[in-house]
C-alpha cells in the first residue's frame, strides 16, 4: 500500500479568464473545483493506474466534508483526521499564463500530528510507503516531516518520499528517504544558485544524497526529469510534446508514474520514463490522466 500524506488538503476553484484585467471585474468563460494538494493528486493518479493508495491528511469544516465526499466518490481509500476550522479554497485562475491564490488553511498542532502517527503505527506495515508532500501550514512547519518520519522510523520495511521544499524536505534527509523530488526552482532554491547544467544538477543530486536521500529526482517542467540513483547512475528523460492544458499537480503526477511502474519493473531508467509520461500526459489533460493516456506517451517515448 500507498500512503499519501497531504497536511493542508485543499478544494481548488479554477477559473478561465480571457484577459484578465487586475483592478476589474472579470468574468470567467470556464470554471471547475477539484480536490487539490499534493498527496492527494499522487493518490489519485496511482488508483486511475490500479494501484493500492490512501490519502492520508487533516480536514476541517465543511470544505472538509466536501474533500472527503470526492475523494470517496472516486473509490480512493483514505485516512482524513478532523481538525477545528476549515480546510482551505484555492483560486486557480488561467489566462495567457496560470496564477494561483493558495490559502493557509487550518493550522495543525503537535496534538494533531500525535493523532496522525498514532494512526499510521496502526495501518503501515512492512513493504508499505509513506509519502510526505507539499508544504504544511502547522506551528513546527520546517520540521514536521522529520518528525513523523522519525515517529514511524522504527516500523521494520516500510519506505519514505519526500516531495517538499527548502528545509522541510532538508531535515528529513538525515533518515535516508528512498526518493525525493525536488523540481528545478527547489533545487536552486536549496543551493542558492540561479540555474544548473547538466554536470551541475549531478553534482547537486549528489549532495542532496550525502545528506542522506537514497535516489533524487529532480523534475524539469517542460524539459523532463532527471535522476541520480543511490548506485550513482544518472539519467535524464526529455519530455513528450504536447498542448498543456493545466501544469497544475503535473510534478505529483511523476511521482506516482516513478512508484508504479518501480514496483512493476525494480528498474530505474524505465520507472522515471513511466514518470515523465505520467506527468506529461497530467499536464496535457485536466485533472490526472487516464491510463490510456500515460501508455499512449509511455510507448512514443520508446
Amino acid at each position: 500500500m500507498i500512503y499519501t500524506l497531504t497536511l493542508n488538503p485543499s478544494l481548488d476553484y479554477y477559473l478561465k479568464v480571457d484577459g484578465l484585467a487586475l483592478g476589474e471585474v472579470n468574468r470567467a468563460s470556464e470554471e471547475y473545483i477539484a480536490v487539490g494538494g499534493k498527496g492527494v493528486n499522487v493518490c489519485m493518479q496511482l488508483s486511475k493506474l490500479g494501484d493500492e493508495a490512501c490519502a492520508v491528511g487533516f480536514v476541517g469544516g465543511f470544505v472538509g466534508q466536501e474533500i472527503e465526499r470526492r475523494i470517496e466518490n472516486e473509490g480512493i481509500l483514505h485516512l482524513l483526521l478532523k481538525v477545528e476550522g476549515n480546510s482551505r479554497i484555492n483560486v486557480k485562475i488561467k489566462d495567457c499564463s496560470e496564477t494561483d491564490i493558495n490559502a493557509n488553511g487550518t493550522a495543525i498542532g503537535k496534538k494533531d500530528i500525535e493523532r496522525l502517527c498514532l494512526a499510521l503505527k496502526n495501518r503501515l506495515k512492512s513493504g508499505d510507503i509513506l509519502a510526505l508532500c507539499g508544504n504544511a501550514n502547522t506551528q513546527y512547519q520546517s520540521d514536521v516531516y522529520a518528525k513523523i518520519i522519525q515517529n514511524l522510523n522504527d516500523i521494520a520495511g516500510i519506505e519514505f518520499v519526500v516531495d517538499a521544499c527548502d528545509k522541510l524536505l532538508l531535515n528529513t534527509l538525515k533518515y535516508r528517504p528512498f526518493l525525493i523530488k525536488p523540481n528545478i526552482k527547489e533545487l536552486c532554491d536549496i543551493f542558492g544558485v540561479e540555474s544548473v547544467s547538466d554536470d551541475e544538477l549531478i553534482l547537486y543530486a549528489k549532495k542532496l544524497q550525502d545528506y542522506g536521500a537514497k535516489n533524487v529526482i529532480v523534475s524539469l517542467g517542460e524539459k523532463g526529469a532527471a535522476m541520480l540513483t543511490e548506485s550513482g547512475e544518472f539519467y535524464k528523460v526529455d519530455a513528450p510534446l504536447g498542448n498543456t492544458v493545466n501544469c497544475v499537480g503535473a510534478g505529483d503526477c511523476t511521482i506516482a508514474g516513478f512508484l508504479h511502474e518501480y514496483a512493476k519493473t525494480q528498474d530505474y531508467p524505465t520507472a522515471l520514463k513511466f514518470a515523465v509520461a505520467t506527468g506529461s500526459a497530467s499536464a496535457f489533460c485536466q485533472g490526472v490522466a487516464s491510463v490510456t493516456e500515460i501508455e499512449k506517451l509511455f510507448k512514443a517515448m520508446q
